[in-house]
């Protein structure tokens, strides 16, 4: 008999929305999800989500951003040049649609918000999906790793370092 096969990596994009000050959108989590847990004092992060097979990845990233925050006004700065990987923790929980994967393999996107702020509702359904997040806020990029789940730490430090140009204030 063969040995199982080596969990695989959950192709996901990662979106950081910077608005005309240069602070990037986080949102605080409501729940876990499945191996996706959070930690008390951890809860934020940034939109992200899986890419649907043959998708484009910022095809991808558009969608997910507006499953998941209601933006539908961003433009589109540039993004990471390589894939990001993390492992879930472990996970002892019912079965889940992650749990058959490693963690995530993430690229991630930077877009410029150039829409009004009411259009920004984490709280709302989009997409046939229940909602992550409860509240939002603006924060500076170079915050972001230490209010993430301590398993995310350094996709945020390498996502923090490739988009600090991205993190100025926007010529109009």
């Amino acid at each position: 008999m063969s040995p199982a096969p080596e969990p695989l990596y959950r192709p996901n994009v990662g979106i950081a929305l910077f608005n005309r000050e240069g602070q990037v959108l986080i949102a605080r989590r409501l729940r876990d999800d499945g191996p996706e847990t959070i930690a008390p004092g951890h809860e934020w992060q940034m939109p992200q989500g899986g890419v649907d097979e043959g998708e484009e990845l910022l095809a991808a990233a558009k969608r997910e951003l507006w499953e998941e925050t209601g933006v539908t006004s961003p433009a589109h700065l540039g993004q990471t040049p390589t894939w990001v990987t993390y492992d879930f923790p472990p996970y002892e929980g019912p079965p889940h649609r992650l749990s058959q994967f490693r963690g995530q393999r993430q690229r991630w996107f930077a877009f410029r918000f150039v829409g009004d702020e009411r259009e920004i509702e984490v709280a709302g359904t989009r997409g046939g999906a229940e909602p992550e997040f409860g509240e939002w806020r603006w924060e500076c990029l170079e915050r972001l790793p230490e209010l993430v789940v301590p398993f995310k730490r350094h996709v945020y430090e390498q996502v923090a370092r490739e988009f600090q140009p991205f993190a100025v204030t926007a010529a109009d």
